[in-house]
């Protein structure tokens, strides 16, 4: 019988947009790693661009230039969003 997949392995890594002394971005971080997610934090004070299309929005979680949460990331909308990650990546 085959191992189980971790879950892990089949989630994307995601971006986490974030500025330093942001206290809901540094939670939102704590979070991800909580639940087991992949994800690289990138500072949008670093990148003109960034600051200018997130500014205040911090944290925001995306996939390939595509919003997937901004705000509070909170444990259960992380786990929602870890749900329906997996089901649109079904182990292969």
């Amino acid at each position: 019988m085959p191992e189980p997949v971790q879950a892990t392995g089949r989630l994307p890594v995601l971006t986490l947009y974030t500025r330093q002394g942001c206290h809901l971005c540094e939670q939102a971080a704590e979070q991800l790693t909580r639940l087991d997610f992949r994800f690289e934090p990138v500072d949008i004070d670093a990148d003109a661009d960034l600051k200018q299309r997130y500014g205040h929005d911090v944290p925001v979680l995306a996939l390939g230039g595509q919003t997937l949460l901004k705000g509070v990331l909170s444990p259960a909308r992380l786990s929602a969003l870890k749900l329906r990650l997996l089901r649109e990546n079904p182990a292969r």
